[in-house]
């Protein structure tokens, strides 16, 4: 019942970005480095908690129950909760802190933003379709039984805290509270990026982080492109002198989603819209005016559906998913370079691994006559794999593979992302193969950057 005086409040609190939403595209992007930037300062909000009006609250169930006046809280529990509330702001690991304030929220009647989401069970959901009466089945249930089994099994082993990562006054509120190792997990990365377990407070129409927003001042480039294809075979290409592309320049990208829609279709399926811009700025190339040498413009659509089902080895497939993207550099011929995708893609961990597969097919067809880049899916292949690998301390190791079989042509791009002071992370990325840049599709290189992580994701 106290968690409604915090969802009322923090409702009063937490900034909103649905005005910059409603504008064009091109002002969000503007502002998006911005809005990395508060997000960066969410974590230094907590002092809004010493505001909670405690004495006298206006507290509302929410639901159709009738209220007993007899079992309304006391002032003095008010108060603990709402000092409870105020210790786990000060939990700055976001698995740690969302499972402090779940634990103190299971005082009372649980807010509308932490109910859990029901995910789809595929192994019943499978059956039923394959007798003749097919239904969407729920997995609630199960996860009911398995969280009381893992709550007694816990009970039994007494498991203590893991207190890697975590300060010592963070490792105290926890234990205080009763937060248990187990709980702290339940929050892995893939469950914060796509709100698997439970609906952000964030809502919909909210800028959120979505691949890795961050800047590599120090982009090294071993066998830079000086020849690209031109995209209309009947032009020439355009050839560059090694002064005119250096092989150091700066790289950044910029990243960031918003939910569109939350619980669609009677289950938890949640629809996405998504951009990431990547550029490459020969910055040290003061001879020719410092150009951006490449950019590579992403937007994107999805639909996430949260889902349960066992894997080998001790996994779980958490997501199912589609959406359809388009790929742009944005520039004319010769260097015009556009193809668009459909795909299919599924989120699984195994402990400290996730692991997001995709596979997509080609929505423009490569006979049209102007087609850029007719020979792309030679290059891209037709999908990739993305990982996570979360390490102690805040620490993570995230990459991409690629690879078309049949032409034995792919790619591999490995990000090493650790903390550097609060609210910072650097950098360390390496990558080999084709299609760094769109531009350079068809073009095999070796690069190494280093820089910071502007944003709080940990780089899927």
């Amino acid at each position: 019942m106290f968690a409604q005086v915090i969802t009322r409040y923090q409702a009063q609190l937490q900034p909103t970005f649905n005005t910059a939403l409603k504008t064009p595209l091109s002002l969000a992007i503007g502002v998006a480095l911005s809005c990395t930037a508060l997000q960066a300062q969410a974590a230094s909000e907590a002092s809004v908690y010493n505001e909670i009006p405690v004495a006298g609250a206006n507290v509302e169930y929410l639901g159709d129950d009738a209220i007993d006046p007899s079992q309304m809280p006391s002032d003095a529990f008010i108060a603990q909760q709402a000092q409870l509330f105020l210790e786990c702001t000060e939990v700055q690991t976001s698995a740690a802190r969302l499972a402090c304030f779940d634990k103190v929220a299971e005082q009372g009647k649980t807010p509308s933003y932490t109910m859990s989401k029901q995910p789809v069970d595929l192994a019943k959901t499978l059956k039923t379709t394959i007798s003749g009466k097919p239904q969407v089945v729920l997995a609630q249930e199960d996860i009911d039984e398995a969280s009381a089994a893992l709550d007694a099994e816990q009970e039994q082993t007494n498991t203590s805290l893991s207190t890697v990562g975590l300060t010592k006054r963070e490792a105290k509120v926890l234990e205080e509270v009763g937060v248990t190792q187990e709980q702290i997990e339940r929050y892995s990365p893939l469950s914060l990026a796509y709100d698997l377990d439970q609906n952000s407070e964030r809502g919909t129409w909210t800028v959120r982080p979505y691949r890795p927003t961050y800047v590599l001042p120090l982009f090294y480039t071993f066998d830079p492109n000086l020849s690209p294809t031109p995209s209309n075979p009947d032009e020439p290409g355009e050839t560059f002198t090694s002064n005119d592309v250096r092989n150091t320049e700066l790289k950044f990208q910029l990243s960031l989603k918003t939910k569109v829609g939350e619980d669609l279709f009677d289950t938890s399926a949640d629809l996405w819209f998504g951009y990431t811009q990547e550029s490459h700025w020969q910055v040290y190339n003061e001879d020719n005016s410092r150009p951006f040498r490449a950019t590579d413009y992403q937007p994107e659509i999805f639909l996430t559906q949260p889902v349960a089902a066992d894997l080998p080895f001790g996994g779980r497939l958490r997501m199912l998913g589609a959406g359809a993207i388009h790929h742009s550099n944005g520039q004319d011929d010769p260097l015009s370079r556009s193809w668009n995708r459909a795909y299919l893609m599924a989120g699984a961990e195994w402990g400290k691994l996730s692991v997001v597969p995709r596979l997509w097919a080609r929505v423009n067809g490569n006979s049209s006559s102007d087609d850029d880049n007719p020979d792309i899916e030679d290059y891209m292949g037709y999908g990739d794999i993305k990982f996570l690998y979360d390490l102690p301390a805040d620490q993570s190791i995230s990459g991409t593979l690629r690879y078309n079989p049949s032409t034995n042509k792919g790619a591999a791009q490995i990000d090493y992302i650790y903390p550097l002071s609060e609210n910072v992370n650097g950098m360390v990325q390496l990558f080999q193969g084709y299609g760094e840049s769109i531009v350079d599709y068809n073009h095999e290189n070796t690069s190494i950057g280093f820089g910071i992580v502007l944003n709080d994701w940990k780089g899927f």
